[in-house]
């Protein structure tokens, strides 16, 4: 909760925005961390900012914060690098967070690309786990008439993956459809709804 950590930085970064203090800030899995990280200092700093981790298929992280047990394991291999893990990181820290949303890979891989039509930028499958889920926030939000910023960090660059979050090929050997959730990303960019 010290001084030039991850949350102090996003804090510094909104100072001149129309929303300063984010009403959610959105952490991917990993090692848990990140997500420690930006509880402490929220609660620190006494902000009203909300945490919702996001974990991908194939990670224990949602089980483990919803069932209470730290010991839940996982058999499969997360398809999303860098953050889907089989067991709970003891960096975890789950009474600090306050939501957790289990995201479906094909959802992470439809984020990442939509992000890449709107900005010009490829990112991992890290960023697409985060993103989605910040954009149900963002839609939960505009549904509920509330008004705020949500923050999700984007933590790998894309390069790397051409040959499997950005490639069809590698997107139909692994059985995953994008269309639903390309489809659902689209809706919320164009009408501020998220279907049903």
């Amino acid at each position: 909760r010290g001084n030039n950590n991850i949350a102090e930085s996003i804090f510094r970064q909104l100072e001149l925005e129309r929303f300063p203090e984010p009403a959610w800030i959105v952490a991917t899995a990993g090692t848990g961390g990140t997500s420690a990280t930006l509880a402490r200092y929220v609660h620190y700093m006494q902000a009203d900012t909300r945490i919702c981790v996001a974990d991908p298929e194939n990670s224990c992280f949602f089980e483990g914060w919803t069932t209470g047990d730290p010991d839940v394991t996982c058999d499969c291999g997360s398809r999303i690098e860098g953050i889907g893990r089989p067991r709970m990181e003891p960096s975890f820290v789950p009474g600090a967070v306050d939501r957790m949303m289990k995201v479906p890979d094909a959802a992470s891989v439809a984020a990442v690309r939509a992000l890449e039509q709107a900005i010009g930028r490829k990112a991992g499958g890290s960023t697409g786990t985060g993103l989605w889920s910040a954009l149900k926030i963002v839609a939960e939000m505009v549904a509920a008439g509330r008004t705020g910023s949500v923050v999700t960090l984007l933590c790998d660059p894309g390069d790397r993956y051409l040959d499997k979050y950005y490639s069809d090929t590698w997107l139909e050997e692994q059985g995953l459809d994008i269309a639903p959730y390309t489809e659902a990303i689209t809706s919320l960019l164009r009408t501020g709804v998220w279907p049903n």
